[in-house]
């Protein structure tokens, strides 16, 4: 992780690039992609959960005996 003298310093070269005034912007930016990212994720792990068979299901077809 980042010390306290670190994040200073990497604060400092983006206020040197970017600016004061697009700095709330970048912030900004930078929050809702973080935000969609996890949307996207929790989405994809929902849909997972989904298309996986019930355990009760999985039960019931291992019972039934084809017919012969």
């Amino acid at each position: 992780m980042l010390d306290g003298l670190e994040w200073a310093a990497l604060l400092a070269i983006v206020m040197i690039i970017a600016g004061g005034k697009k700095l709330p912007e970048l912030g900004s930016g930078l929050g809702k992609g973080i935000s969609e990212f996890k949307k996207a994720l929790g989405a994809d792990v929902k849909q997972q959960e989904e298309t996986k068979p019930a355990p009760e299901a999985e039960a019931k077809a291992a019972d039934t005996k084809p017919n012969e």
